[in-house]
């Protein structure tokens, strides 16, 4: 008989953070149950409340763990070598690609447990998305002061069009069955 060694409490939270986003792209997010995750994971339901005492607080630290990779990700696309043009190109790739590794997070941002039931993930997402439109705006703005752009384009508006242009990519993606490359579609 194989005795399993026992998780420390971290390696458990980590494990139950990636179930949840795995399941969150593969069953959704308004259907993934705590029983979901603790039959996934091998566990048993009131062992998942001992890590996270609410569900709340499990798609709290889902979303920290999205801010984290997406971060990360924005991170490898871009670097100080490249020319604004260029790191908004890489940042747009960059957020493509990690949206087509992690299908939860179209999943997440287009569901009604981000939209109506949880609004600390809400107000989360918010935040992340306000300053992926910062950053797309101040790239925006670099290039009209290098006159690659238009004097007269708005960063904002331009940011939040590339934004809109990117999540209605997204929804088409999953709306398809995901049966195109988000990044190669994004890139035309």
């Amino acid at each position: 008989m194989k005795v399993q060694k026992r998780k420390s409490s971290a390696e458990r939270k980590k494990e139950i953070v990636q179930t949840a986003i795995r399941l969150a792209g593969d069953v959704g997010p308004d259907r993934l149950t705590t029983q979901h995750l603790a039959d996934a994971i091998g566990i048993s339901q009131p062992a998942i409340f001992r890590h996270f005492p609410t569900k709340e607080a499990i798609w709290q630290a889902v979303a920290e763990q999205i801010a984290r990779s997406m971060k990360a990700n924005a991170a490898l696309a871009v670097n100080e070598h490249m020319t604004p043009l260029e790191r908004l190109r890489g940042l747009l790739m960059g957020h493509l690609e990690f949206m087509q590794s992690t299908p939860a997070v179209p999943a997440i941002l287009f569901s009604s447990e981000l939209h109506a039931e949880n609004a600390g993930l809400r107000d989360y997402f918010a935040g992340l998305t306000a300053g992926r439109h910062r950053a797309f705006s101040g790239l925006i703005t670099a290039q009209i002061n290098a006159g690659n752009f238009r004097p007269d384009l708005d960063p904002d508006d331009a940011a939040y069009l590339i934004l809109t242009l990117v999540q209605g990519l997204a929804m088409r993606w999953s709306l398809n069955g995901r049966n195109f490359d988000l990044v190669e579609e994004g890139s035309r």
